[in-house]
């Protein structure tokens, strides 16, 4: 395999996600220079999200109307310019803005970095380049909140976006050289009203989740939001099946281990999108310690994430995907009932190695879905897979910090109490339960599931054993 491809995909998709995070530590700090109060600018964090939900179904047309390579390129140098620009923001609405404008350069980035890897890299490395590409996902959100303390408390925030100028220009630079070309084909017309559709949909319910709690506009904009936003996913799904060309082709639910990936894979990264949140705010308003210091703790989780690469071929190899799903889901969902259960006076070396055994399986788990939801795609229908993957990965991790926030809220509310610990294992374990039912379409899966991918022998005789036999006589003669 060529580990080169995956690492320059990976440090520009670790760009993205590091930057994500890394703003929530020093919201505090940015707010303070442009006047206006921390939960106000809360909105540039939900102007990302909106951003990232608008833009992503167009991703994968537009790989194939231009080229990915030239999209994956071009996605780098808006979000870097968007990088500049936030640094240069000398008020609310420049910064939200520039937010946006950093979004839709992920937008493309994460989509399209992960088609060029599927249509660069045959099926049986699949699961080795994954491993790579999973480590961001992973690794940015535990790493932001270390590093974004460090950088606003030694030096400035304003670096926090200027340090993506040279990765970007050096991600631009790698992919020049290295990345393999990836033809442009001549893909049917865009489908504009299913794009309308998708985009509102998609926006509404991030939108709406992300600001439904927010004290600083009312609940009614939220839920507004989110029922519009309902409404056109519903009016999509009519338009979809009428239309020969939809933006988001819903005819791929039908592939059982695609199905599998999407559902499953949503309802686990819920879990994973609340974990980032609830645990440095646990340690920090629960525990006591500072911003810092529960980033170094929180790091454990990313160094377990990075071991998975060592490994996770051999293991998919060995017992399949439906075994390793199961078995990384069990694990993750015994670390976060764990994770419930700590005080203030647990000691930290316990905390570090529950998050650390966390992080292998969450990352397991990830390196999983991604592998499997292209197990049995073909090149043609890789771009809509992998818009439809990133719409709902994206959705998913920001219904995480919104789930994980109303379990909060709700906690307080019936206790009558400011925050205490005890809301943090509520949440804990209510999320826990999450992750078992997004057990349920693996346990469903057939055991040969992948196998061409996974390159398990049992599931490989038993994918053999049911295909047709063509007759000996019936067999072309050798000359």
């Amino acid at each position: 395999m060529n580990r080169i491809v995956p690492l320059i995909l990976a440090v520009a998709l670790f760009m993205e996600q590091m930057d994500s995070t890394v703003i929530a530590t020093a919201l505090p700090a940015i707010a303070a220079d442009l006047h206006v109060g921390p939960i106000t600018l809360k909105l540039a964090l939900t102007s990302y999200m909106v951003s990232l939900a608008v833009f992503i179904p167009i991703s994968g047309w537009m790989a194939d109307r231009f080229g990915a390579k030239n999209i994956f390129r071009l996605a780098i140098c808006v979000f870097v310019i968007g990088s500049i620009m936030c640094a240069a923001s000398g008020g609310l609405w420049e910064f939200v803005i520039a937010r946006f404008l950093q979004g839709l350069g992920g937008s493309m980035m994460t989509p399209v970095g992960r088609l060029v890897l599927v249509r660069t890299t045959q099926k049986s490395d699949l699961v080795s380049a994954m491993a790579l590409l999973t480590i961001p996902a992973l690794v940015g959100p535990l790493a932001g909140p270390p590093l974004g303390g460090f950088i606003t408390t030694y030096a400035s925030w304003h670096w926090i976006f200027l340090i993506n100028v040279p990765v970007g220009v050096l991600g631009v630079i790698l992919s020049t050289i290295f990345l393999p070309a990836v033809e442009a084909s001549k893909p049917p017309k865009l489908d504009f009203i299913g794009f309308v559709l998708t985009s509102v949909a998609a926006a509404g319910v991030v939108f709406g989740m992300s600001v439904i709690s927010l004290p600083a506009l009312p609940p009614f904009i939220g839920i507004s939001a989110i029922v519009i936003g309902c409404i056109c996913g519903y009016l999509y799904v009519g338009h979809a099946r009428h239309h020969p060309a939809p933006i988001l082709d819903l005819s791929l639910l039908k592939n059982i281990t695609f199905r599998a990936s999407v559902t499953g894979g949503t309802l686990f990264r819920i879990c994973i999108g609340a974990m980032p949140f609830l645990t440095p705010l646990m340690l920090q308003l629960g525990f006591g310690l500072n911003p810092f210091q529960s980033g170094l703790i929180t790091f454990a989780g990313a160094i377990g994430a990075i071991t998975t690469k060592f490994i996770a071929r051999r293991v998919f190899t060995a017992i399949g995907f439906k075994t390793a799903l199961l078995s990384a889901a069990g694990v993750t969902t015994i670390t976060t009932i764990c994770t419930g259960l700590f005080q203030p006076w647990t000691s930290h070396l316990i905390i570090v190695g529950v998050l650390l055994i966390g992080g292998f399986s969450r990352s397991f788990f990830f390196t999983g879905i991604n592998a499997l939801a292209y197990a049995d795609i073909s090149d043609k229908q890789a771009s809509q897979a992998t818009s439809m993957s990133s719409v709902m990965q994206q959705i998913s991790l920001a219904l995480g910090v919104a789930v994980a926030a109303m379990i909060l809220e709700t906690s307080t509310y019936f206790s009558g109490t400011e925050l205490q610990v005890r809301d943090f294992h509520i949440a804990f374990f209510c999320i826990s339960i999450l992750t078992v039912v997004a057990t349920i379409p693996f346990i469903r899966m057939d055991r040969s599931a992948g196998a061409m991918v996974s390159g398990h022998k049992a599931g490989l005789k038993r994918v053999a054993a049911m295909q047709p036999q063509v007759p000996q006589h019936q067999q072309p003669m050798v000359k």
